[in-house]
């Protein structure tokens, strides 16, 4: 095998991996951010832009800024929620800016995108990006099972949507130069929407059995989303457990 054809096949195996790699922008204020993600996207092999409720949809000045990165803007896709945006996403993970009272793991950038390469998972991969000004809530944190902080200068932390969006898309493609061949037989955790569906699922029944109180949850909800995010069971498993919890409710009604 020639150099070119072995260069050749190495960059289409990289593009494969950076391919699964979903940035999904969750409530951008300023249309110009979107086409500067955009062009930080490209510049790295990453295309798959997704934007939530955008306050404005792509306009000329997001082509502006993305120079030569149209073709991202044109194949992005707008969602209505993040439930939707990730609904086939077999992982998803956040940036945030800061640390939460929340048992959401954290990890750095570098280990993260080390992390994707290392477990090859199969299916599309989400990597969410907070509203400029206040980023990500606790409650959208909850669709999440890592949160990733940019170890940034703690005096002067502050980082705008794009060159945050370069720094992850950065070590990305660092990792994917590195990746090796994904075993025969890689585990794929089930989507994101088979999960949504086990939860509500899961707390219907915990509610019933008097586990949680319907009325005054507290942080059960989200704790049981970390345990199950750590677990990632695949489509089968998800089965096995909601079959489980279909005996619970056929007892419950006997």
């Amino acid at each position: 095998m020639t150099m070119e054809t072995d260069d050749g096949t190495r960059a289409g195996e990289i593009a494969d991996a950076l391919s699964r790699i979903r940035i999904v922008l969750v409530g951008v204020q300023h249309p110009g951010n979107i086409g500067a993600a955009a062009r930080a996207m490209l510049t790295m092999g990453l295309t798959d832009l997704r934007l939530v409720a955008p306050r404005q949809l792509p306009d000329a000045q997001s082509v502006a800024m993305a120079s030569s990165a149209a073709s991202v803007l044109e194949q992005a896709r707008v969602h209505p929620d993040i439930a939707d945006a990730v609904a086939d996403c077999t992982r998803v993970y956040a940036t945030t800016a800061r640390r939460r009272d929340l048992s959401v793991p954290f990890t750095s950038p570098r280990r993260f995108a080390e992390d994707v390469a290392a477990q090859a998972v199969p299916g599309p991969i989400a990597l969410l990006f907070g509203p400029e000004r206040v980023g990500l809530t606790n409650q959208q944190l909850g669709y999440c099972h890592e949160a990733i902080e940019i170890p940034a200068n703690p005096e002067f932390s502050s980082l705008n949507l794009a060159a945050s969006v370069q720094v992850m898309s950065y070590e990305l493609r660092q990792a994917a130069l590195a990746l090796r061949p994904a075993p025969a037989e890689a585990h794929r955790p089930a989507p994101q929407a088979g999960m949504e569906l086990f939860y509500e699922h899961l707390n219907r029944v915990a509610i019933r059995i008097g586990f949680m109180a319907a009325d005054n949850p507290r942080r059960l909800p989200l704790r049981l989303r970390r345990l199950y995010s750590r677990a990632a069971p695949d489509d089968d498993e998800l089965s096995i457990l909601r079959g489980i919890l279909t005996c619970v409710e056929r007892k419950l009604d006997a």
